[in-house]
């Protein structure tokens, strides 16, 4: 009878330790899944920030509506545009009065609002030297009066990312080296709680190969269970944060994030893997005095 409860006990034991391991490991496959998520899709938030930037073309008083229209035409078949809008007088007036009250109208007997483009650039294009050719290249219209861009706001903008792009790889690469340790600690504290169970094999004679065999299947469903954890908390957390920026989580696509779910299996299995074969092949060599230490 006291030897059930003392087996129930251990068996509950053994339950236990497997559970922490799975939850250390998930939490750091999570930690995993975010700097893979970083880094695939780091381009296409930079280029997401970009391509926000707008250009504002200031058309000459007299151009007509009709010109203007085919005037954007002309514009959206240049290579460098990513979109353009026409902003009509009726709706740079409406903004002009939300600016500057419905009344600033009447010291004017005709309207003094242009006609004017808001224009998006693809992304490669936004630099101050890039900036510049394309201003020249939408002012060769003969009906631009003007074009305007902020400039310390697009230089202030590549500085910003190329900081951004340094600090999250250093981050990421410390994130990496962390969660490997963490995973292979984990890893070793598990296999090492049964080396008891290791040494009654060898004394029955089980070769090196069938006792890693049990174990090695054993790290593979650790590190499936692991990372499907992992990516759930993730998923949620993404789902949660798309509520708040839908915008910015259009440059997610289902490529992208299959990238992020494969890495983030492939690391957890290839880990505990790894780890395991290692403790597994430490273990067989210790003898029996050192099996307590």
């Amino acid at each position: 009878m006291a030897k059930k409860e003392e087996n129930k006990i251990i068996r509950r034991r053994l339950r236990n330790a497997y559970a922490s391991s799975i939850i250390s490991i998930s939490l750091v496959l999570l930690l995993i899944g975010v700097a893979a998520l970083l880094i695939v899709n780091a381009r296409s938030v930079s280029d997401y920030f970009k391509e926000n930037m707008q250009l504002s073309v200031l058309l000459k008083q007299d151009t007509t509506e009709d010109q203007a229209l085919e005037y954007q035409k002309s514009v959206d078949t240049m290579p460098f545009i990513k979109g353009s809008h026409l902003v009509t007088r009726e709706e740079g007036t409406a903004e002009l009065e939300e600016m500057l009250g419905k009344d600033f109208l009447s010291v004017f007997e005709t309207s003094p609002v242009p006609l004017s483009l808001e224009i998006s650039l693809k992304a490669d294009y936004v630099s101050p030297d890039s900036v510049a050719f394309v201003r020249r290249a939408l002012g060769a219209s003969p009906l631009v009066e003007e074009v305007e861009y902020q400039q310390t706001l697009v230089e202030t903008l590549n500085e910003n990312l190329a900081k951004i792009s340094l600090v999250l790889g250093v981050f990421i690469l410390l994130m990496l080296f962390i969660s490997f340790v963490l995973i292979n600690n984990t890893v070793r504290l598990n296999v090492f709680s049964r080396r008891f169970t290791v040494h009654t094999m060898q004394l029955v004679g089980a070769t090196r190969a069938f006792i890693r065999r049990p174990f090695m299947k054993g790290a593979v469903a650790q590190g499936l269970i692991s990372s499907i954890l992992a990516l759930a908390v993730l998923a949620g957390v993404l789902a949660l944060l798309k509520q708040s920026f839908p915008q910015l989580f259009s440059v997610f696509d289902t490529r992208s994030m299959l990238i992020v779910a494969g890495t983030v299996v492939a690391c957890g299995v290839l880990i505990c893997v790894v780890s395991t074969y290692f403790v597994v092949n430490k273990l067989v060599s210790l003898n029996k005095d050192q099996l307590y230490y």
